[in-house]
């Protein structure tokens, strides 16, 4: 069957599921951290604790998850390969720690109707062993060719847009890897389309692309770095929205404006291409 918006309001089983020192360590290796981020990349560093990047919350826990049924499975049929993630977004109660065990239950919150593609919105909750809320993410699929059944378009409109004609506060670059899709990948996500040329062509592009989390977590170490002074603990929420795809090897360039005391909006951008927009950030 296509997709079934009767799913709003589904939510998935509660899950239990856990990290350690080493997945942390791994993922902040495949968002590109290394020498210059001892605190993320390193457990036994001199006078140098270990944090978590705040957009492992993206990943964390995700092979090690329990037996139970996530929403997207119950949303109806699709190609895998037509779809791409659209948005997404982080609300921390707190610093991610270093290890732990959770439990974790998604919901959908939402699905639009775009004519030629659908939107489908989920939104997931992280929880400590005893109840209290560690985070929430609520992402975007943009699933090509499932529109159509005639349901609300959603929302539409430029959100966080940068003041025009100012110069951004910060901006960083960071170089990523032709191989950086091999790297990331070990954090959870297996999807072929950022491995497999067979299957990138099947969704219409040239070679693989980049995970767009992985563009996202390039994107949060800028973020963390130029506005929290690299301490993890003063981030609490990151959103933004997913443009144009990245090919491994490009450089990214991640440009922040501070708009309010602890909040900012940013872009990322691969050469001329902005590959990230509507982005915000709020920090402490």
């Amino acid at each position: 069957m296509p997709l079934n918006p009767e799913a709003v309001g589904l939510a998935g089983e509660v899950r239990t599921t856990h990290w350690n020192s080493k997945d942390c360590l791994l993922y902040a290796v495949g968002i590109g951290a290394g020498q210059d981020d001892l605190t993320f990349t390193t457990e036994n560093s001199i006078d140098i604790a270990q944090q978590v990047y705040p957009t492992f919350a993206v990943v964390a826990g995700v092979d090690n998850m329990s037996a139970g049924s996530r929403v997207f499975e119950h949303i109806g049929d699709f190609n895998p390969a037509m779809l791409v993630h659209g948005s997404q977004s982080i609300t921390l109660h707190g610093p991610i720690p270093v290890s732990a065990h959770v439990t974790s239950q998604d919901r959908v919150v939402a699905m639009y109707d775009k004519g030629k593609a659908a939107v489908v919105v989920v939104e997931n909750e992280v929880r400590t062993q005893d109840g209290a809320l560690l985070w929430t993410t609520r992402s975007s699929a943009f699933i090509r060719g499932e529109g159509g059944w005639g349901g609300d378009r959603g929302p539409s409109g430029v959100q966080n847009e940068p003041p025009a004609d100012t110069a951004p506060d910060h901006e960083r670059t960071y170089q990523t890897s032709p191989d950086q899709a091999f790297v990331y990948r070990l954090s959870g996500d297996r999807n072929p389309l950022h491995t497999d040329p067979k299957f990138a062509a099947m969704g219409g592009f040239e070679r693989p692309i980049l995970h767009g989390l992985c563009t996202y977590g390039f994107t949060g170490r800028a973020l963390v770095a130029d506005l929290c002074g690299n301490d993890a603990s003063k981030f609490h929420h990151i959103e933004g929205r997913f443009s144009s795809p990245v090919m491994p090897g490009e450089a990214l360039t991640v440009r922040m404006w501070r708009t309010a005391p602890g909040e900012a909006v940013f872009t990322t951008s691969a050469g001329d291409r902005v590959v990230i927009d509507q982005g915000l950030v709020k920090f402490s």
